[in-house]
C-alpha cells in the first residue's frame, strides 16, 4: 500500500492542467499556433492519408521517372506470386535441422509473445531489393519493422527514395520509422563536434532551445507531404512536444531513441507515467516503442517489462532491445543480447529484437565492419570513396543477425512479427 507521500495528489493534477490551459502558457500556444500553419488536426491526419496511398506514392515516382519504381513493380509482382516462404514452412525448415542436430524443438508455438523482427539502419531503397532477392534465394525472413537514420532532405531529393521506402513498407507489410533532421547534431547543440567534443553527448544528443517546435515543423511536414507517421524521438523536450502533439488531435507516432538513455525500471517508469497522463480519452498513446539503453541486464529488462504491464500499455508500446549493434563506434564488442532477448520474450509480448549490426564473429572478419558512423555520410561521399558495396555488405549481415533471432526465437516456441504480407501462415 503507498503512503500518501507516493501517489500523485489531485491538486498537484490540477495545477498541471491549469497551466496546460492557460491563455498565458506560452509554450502550447506556440504549439498550437504551429500546428494551424498546416490546417486543423483533422485535414492534417487526412493529407497525410492520402499521401501515404501506395497508389499515390507510385504515381508520384511515376511522374518523375524514378528509377526505383521497376523493383517497386518487381516487389509487388514477387510478392503476389508467393515467393517467400511461408511460415509454416519456415517451421518446418526449422524443425528438421533441429531433428538432425538431435536437439529439441518446440512444436507449440507462442504467438501471442510474438516478438518483432527490427533491422536497422535501411538507409537507401535498393538495399531492400537487395535483402528480399536474398531472402528468397535462401529461403529467409524479412523483418517486420525497419529503421531509418538517412538525412530527410537528402533521402527526399534522391530520386523519390522517400517514397519508394514508404511504398515498399505498406507493399511487404511492415512498419517504418524515419529519423528527423532536427537535433542536436545539426550544429545547433554547441557541445557537438566531433570524437574530440564526446562529453557534449552527456546530456543526450539534444534538442536545444526553439529545437523542439522545429521538430514539430518538420514532422508535420514529411507527415503531410509522404505520409511519413512514425519517428524516432531523442530528447524529453521532443517527447513530451509529440505527446501534446497527439493530444491536440494529430496522429503521430513515435518511438524513444536509445539515445535517450532508458537504462532502468524508473527511467520507463517516468516515461510511461506520462504516457499515462498525456493519453487520449480513449486510452491510446502516440508513444509505440523505446529502445531500452545497450546496458541492460536481463533482471532489468524483465522488471521494465512488469512496470508495462502494471500501467496497462503491454499492448501499445513495444520494449525495444538491441540484440546486435554496429561492430564500430558504439559499444564495447563482442556485443550479442540474443539470449536476454529470448528470456524476456518467454514472459512478456510486445516485445523487438533489434538489430544494429553483424553477428560479432562474422563482423570482425569484414574488410569493412559496420560503424555507427557510416549512418551520418553523405551518399556522394560513399559512392565515390566505394564504400556503398561495403555498407550493404554490413545491411546483410544485419540481415543475416534477423534470421539467427527468428530461428531462437522459433527454436524456443515463441513466434515473430516479419513482413506480414511476405510471409503468410
Amino acid at each position: 500500500m503507498l503512503s500518501e507521500n507516493e501517489v500523485i495528489r489531485h491538486c498537484d493534477l490540477d495545477k498541471i492542467n491549469c497551466f496546460l490551459q492557460s491563455p498565458n502558457n506560452g509554450l502550447m500556444r506556440k504549439l498550437e499556433n504551429l500546428v494551424g500553419k498546416y490546417g486543423t488536426p483533422v485535414e492534417i491526419n487526412a493529407r497525410a492519408a492520402e499521401a501515404g496511398k501506395v497508389e499515390n506514392l507510385v504515381k508520384r515516382l511515376r511522374d518523375m521517372d524514378s528509377p526505383y519504381l521497376p523493383d517497386l513493380e518487381w516487389l509487388i509482382k514477387i510478392r503476389d506470386k508467393g515467393a517467400f516462404i511461408s511460415l509454416g514452412d519456415y517451421r518446418a525448415q526449422i524443425a528438421k535441422a533441429c531433428e538432425k542436430e538431435g536437439v529439441p524443438f518446440h512444436q507449440e508455438i507462442n504467438e501471442s509473445n510474438a516478438v518483432t523482427l527490427e533491422i536497422s539502419a535501411f538507409q537507401y531503397f535498393p538495399w531492400l531489393i537487395e535483402e528480399a532477392k536474398q531472402a528468397i534465394d535462401k529461403k529467409e525472413i524479412m523483418p517486420g519493422r525497419y529503421i531509418r537514420v538517412r538525412k530527410m532532405k537528402e533521402q527526399e531529393h534522391d530520386n523519390g527514395d522517400i517514397m519508394a521506402v514508404r511504398a515498399a513498407m505498406n507493399i511487404i507489410g511492415a512498419s517504418g520509422v524515419e529519423t528527423l533532421d532536427t537535433k542536436g547534431t545539426d550544429g545547433s547543440n554547441v557541445h557537438l563536434g566531433g570524437p574530440d567534443t564526446i562529453t557534449g553527448y552527456f546530456g543526450g544528443i539534444g534538442q536545444p532551445n526553439e529545437h523542439p517546435l522545429l521538430w514539430v515543423d518538420e514532422f508535420l511536414y514529411y507527415y503531410t507531404n509522404y505520409g511519413v507517421r512514425e519517428v524516432l524521438n531523442i530528447s524529453p523536450g521532443t517527447v513530451l512536444a509529440a505527446f501534446m502533439l497527439y493530444r491536440l488531435g494529430v496522429d503521430i507516432k513515435f518511438k524513444i531513441s536509445v539515445f535517450m538513455g532508458n537504462d532502468n525500471a524508473f527511467s520507463v517508469l517516468w516515461t510511461l507515467m506520462m504516457a499515462r497522463m498525456l493519453s487520449r480519452p480513449d486510452g491510446s498513446t502516440p508513444l509505440i516503442g523505446f529502445n531500452i539503453s545497450n546496458s541492460v541486464n536481463r533482471a532489468t529488462l524483465l522488471s521494465m517489462g512488469e512496470v508495462r504491464r502494471q500501467l496497462g500499455f503491454e499492448n501499445q508500446v513495444r520494449i525495444e532491445h538491441h540484440v546486435t549493434e554496429t561492430y564500430r563506434a558504439i559499444v564495447r564488442q563482442p556485443y550479442n543480447r540474443r539470449d536476454d532477448l529470448v528470456e524476456a520474450a518467454a514472459l512478456y509480448p510486445n516485445i523487438s529484437a533489434k538489430h544494429e549490426g553483424g553477428e560479432p564473429e562474422t563482423e570482425m572478419t569484414r574488410e569493412h565492419s559496420s560503424s555507427i558512423l557510416d549512418y551520418f555520410r553523405d551518399k556522394p561521399e560513399i559512392e565515390s570513396s566505394g564504400d556503398m558495396k561495403h555498407l550493404l555488405r554490413n545491411y546483410l549481415d544485419k540481415h543475416a543477425s534477423v534470421n539467427a533471432t527468428a530461428e531462437a526465437l522459433t527454436k524456443r516456441g515463441i513466434g515473430f512479427i516479419a513482413a506480414t504480407r511476405l510471409h503468410n501462415r
